[in-house]
Order: C-alpha cells, then structure tokens, then sequence
C-alpha cells in the first residue's frame, strides 16, 4: 500500500510512480551529504535557504524532517517505487546514525519530530520565570521575521515583562561559544556543581512525625500506618532529588570528546547537553549543562 504523503524525489505519472529528477537529486545529495559529516541541522538549514519545499510544501525544514528523509526505506524501492538508494548506501547512513547518536548518549526515534526548533522549551526568563516563546511576524511573506520572547511579555493586553527577545542566530552563537569553551578545556567539565540545599518538606515532616509517635505507642490499626508511610513516601518524593551529576558528566565528555572547535549550530549536541538556558534583562545568558554546569554568554 502507498503511503499518503509521496516520498519527496518521486512523482505519479499516468497512475505510474516515476522519479521526479530534480528533487530526487536533491535527496540523492541529502544522503551524500550526511554521509561526508554534515549534520541534520546543517542540511535542514541550507534547505530552508534554498526554499526548497518539503513534504507539507513549505521551505521549512529542521532536523527532524532531515532524519524521515534518511530513515525512509521507501528509497530502497518496492513494489511501487523504483530504487533510488542503493542498499549498501542506505546501510552506511543507518550506520553513521547509530554511531552518532551512540555518541551523544540518545536514541534514534523514528518519525519523530519532537523539537521543531532545537530551542522549544529549553529557555526561560530570568525575570519572572515563565518560558520563551518563538513569535513570527509578517509570516509567509519577504519582511518575515522571528524572536524568541518571554510568554509575558504581552499578558492581557499589557507588557508585563521586558526581557530581551532573542533570534535563532543569537541563541545559536551563545551555544558554539559556550561550547568551544568545553573543547578547549575539557576538563571544566568535572567542576563539582554547586549542590543546592534540600527543600523544607512540611508535609514530610508532618507525617514523618505522626509515624514516630504512632511506633513509639505501639498502638494502631493495620491498616494505618501502612497508609501513613506510603503518603510520607508521597511527600518525601515531590522535593527529593536524583544525584546524577556524575552519569551526566560521563555522557558530556562522551559528546564533547575528539571534538574539533564548532564553527556552526550543532542542534544534536544542543539537545544531549544542554539543559536549560536563562535569560536575563541585562543581556545576559547563562547556559545550564545536563550535569549542573553553567556558563555565562552575553546576547
């Protein structure tokens, strides 16, 4: 059966499917291109500059649509489709996948479009703490732009904040710096973080107590204290913290290692370490790593 969306690089020909050879030499250099090293953020990047459409026919591309291209064993060709991959290409791209990915610490998720922009729910503002939106003015047409604002920057009407609004290129040159700084001394990245302290737990403690003094008496139901532990186990985990800094920082050094200086966006490496990025009104940035680091960047 033929999937709904056509694969790009083909078209239907008199109930034929045939090659459409302009966009399938356009695929054809996709495969090439990610083999020879370049990244799925680099591909998508040069498509959008390109205008060339994709499967929603729009010039709009991110790492994710690159990866369906990639992952689509339609190429291979069946039934309905005539090969444009061969098998032994197809295989070495598969492969240079896993080992990327191997090499980040994720998974590959198939037809997966988690992130539509690397930086969806990765920032927030330092001023009010609600999260960064990406805002699109003049949509569609040649004065096009986009920022990335805080959520209450208009609320009800009013500017309610007014921390900076940022763009894609900013964010972008935060990161390469913030990460060139990694490459050139790797060994920041065993820095013991700052431990924050635990949480005044009332609810814990409360409970916490009520189970001491009901012990001490000897007198309960069986049916009580059972409830009455498993609620302070409740309470207990909605402050507790998992320590896994030093996990994380195994799987930093993993990303970073036998890495040469960035010289663009690496949207993969983006989404393995970074954890959280804060944007302050006096145009500072301070990037927060997977394992607790942080560093500051200007905008």
């Amino acid at each position: 059966m033929m999937q709904r969306h056509m694969p790009i690089g083909y078209k239907l020909v008199e109930g034929k499917i045939e090659f459409d050879e302009a966009k399938a030499a356009v695929v054809k250099k996709i495969f090439a291109d990610y083999l020879s090293g370049i990244s799925t953020y680099a591909l998508a990047k040069r498509l959008t500059e390109m205008g060339f459409l994709n499967a929603n026919n729009k010039a709009s591309w991110n790492h994710g649509s690159i990866g369906k291209i990639l992952e689509n064993v339609k190429y291979l060709g069946d039934e309905f489709y005539p090969q444009m991959i061969s098998p032994e290409f197809f295989g070495q791209v598969q492969k240079r996948r896993k080992e990327r990915c191997d090499q980040l610490g994720r998974s590959i998720q198939p037809n997966s479009a988690v992130h539509q922009y690397p930086f969806t729910g990765k920032f927030r503002c330092g001023e009010c703490g609600e999260i960064y939106r990406k805002y699109i003015e003049h949509c569609g047409k040649p004065s096009e732009k986009s920022f990335w604002k805080c959520k209450r920057y208009i609320y009800k009407n009013r500017v309610c904040c007014r921390c900076g609004f940022l763009t894609d290129d900013q964010l972008e040159k935060a990161f390469i710096e913030a990460a060139n700084r990694i490459i050139a001394r790797i060994k920041i990245l065993d820095r013991k973080p700052k431990k924050e302290p635990i949480p005044n737990n009332p609810e814990f403690n409360k409970l916490d107590q009520r189970i001491k003094e009901l012990e001490a008496e000897g007198q309960y139901s069986s049916k009580e204290l059972p409830a009455l532990i498993f609620k302070r186990a409740q309470a207990f985990y909605k402050t507790a913290r998992i320590d896994d800094a030093e996990y994380n920082t195994e799987k930093m050094k993993r990303a970073f290692s036998s890495r040469q200086p960035l010289a663009e966006f690496d949207e993969e490496l983006f989404l393995t370490v970074i954890k959280q990025i804060t944007v302050y009104a006096d145009h500072r940035l301070v990037l927060e790593f997977i394992n607790g680091l942080t560093i500051e960047a200007g905008y």
